[in-house]
């Protein structure tokens, strides 16, 4: 008998995911040895590690959650320095050579994709307010504003079924989808936003308003470190990152659908309705994000409490996050590769939710 995963602690997941950033740092200002390092850690060495250690458990639910807190402010407080840091070491008159400036520029979007958004991800999550107005404001200098209003409300009511733009359908490739994504979460999104406040459920300054206003005055910002080269690194950076956030939620309920009950609704969500991941290192460094079934199931659950559901209850992809969905840039590969296990798991489902 296979003896059960332990927790991982949350030093495991702080290490994990805050160890680039020291090197981002260093190799902002020195180049060198610490942007390779920076730029392997992201691209090369979690896949490795991934190989190397059994996958873990969640931990007991409320365990270390405040110092979990301090850890996603941390990333979140560190985002909103590595991009004004990195486009002045890009775009301004620094010491970098111009590969040093190109792995710079990949290191920092890696981790602000896969890192950053993970950490807002959760803080959007949190009740308290300073919480999620942090990362909000991590979205808002990815140009990406409007995802803290459409996760919530369009995204977690919806996913899994034609009405929510954030779900890709079976077939679908990616660069169609991805449009579709960003222009359908822009737009549902301000509708709910919108619609709450015609209900009264939300007073003050629309949202969007602070998502727009907020976006260009980053711009300004990229604009004011180094001119128009500062401007379009920050908008590189940002889209950099937006692709990978849209890559994440492209693989992560490619495929899966939610039945129709009887009176027209759609079926509870459930934990069959996202692809997880059981790779014990990217786990770690992104959060948890890849037990993303729990989080569908649970989306108030911090993230050191997510459970990874055995390949009964919930589909499972055979790689890590950051490799499926480097894959899904291969739209014809992709479905090659995801069609066996796709199906699989369609045939394996009850008859309620074949249709059988």
């Amino acid at each position: 008998m296979t003896p059960s995963p332990k927790p991982l602690p949350l030093a495991g997941f702080a290490l994990a995911a805050l160890m680039p950033l020291p090197l981002l740092l260093l190799g902002a200002g020195l180049g060198g040895v610490w942007l390779w390092a920076a730029f392997l850690y992201m691209a090369v060495l979690t896949v490795i590690l991934d190989q190397l250690v059994p996958l873990t458990s969640g931990a007991a639910e409320g365990a270390e959650f405040p110092a979990a807190d301090i850890l996603l402010v941390t990333v979140g407080v560190g985002a909103l320095g590595v991009l004004p840091l990195a486009t002045w070491a890009i775009a301004g008159p620094g010491p970098l050579g111009a590969w040093e400036r190109v792995l710079l520029f990949l290191a920092s979007g890696f981790w602000l994709g896969q890192v950053a958004h993970p950490a807002a991800h959760e803080l959007i999550h949190r009740p308290r307010r300073e919480l999620f107005r942090l990362g909000a404001a991590v979205y808002v200098a990815l140009l990406f504003g409007q995802h803290a209003s459409a996760h919530r409300l369009v995204h977690h009511r919806h996913v899994a079924s034609d009405e929510d733009p954030n779900s890709a359908r079976a077939g679908e490739g990616f660069y169609r989808f991805a449009p579709r994504a960003w222009a359908g979460s822009f737009v549902q999104g301000l509708r709910a936003e919108s619609e709450l406040r015609r209900r009264g459920s939300r007073l003050g300054l629309h949202p969007y308003f602070l998502y727009v206003a907020g976006s260009l005055a980053a711009l300004v910002l990229g604009l004011a470190i180094a001119g128009l080269p500062g401007l379009l690194v920050w908008l590189g950076l940002a889209l950099h990152a937006q692709s990978q956030i849209l890559l994440s939620d492209y693989v992560q309920h490619y495929g899966l659908t939610r039945a129709r009950l009887p009176d027209g609704r759609l079926e509870p969500v459930g934990l069959r309705h996202s692809w997880n991941t059981a790779h014990w290192f990217t786990s770690a460094m992104m959060l948890n994000a890849p037990r993303h079934s729990d989080h569908h199931a649970h989306p108030l659950r911090p993230f050191p409490a997510l459970r990874l559901p055995s390949e009964d209850e919930a589909p499972r992809l055979p790689w890590p996050l950051p490799v499926a969905c480097a894959l899904a840039l291969a739209p014809r590969r992709w479905r090659r590769l995801i069609r066996p296990h796709l199906a699989r798991w369609q045939a394996a489902r009850p008859a309620q939710d074949t249709g059988a």
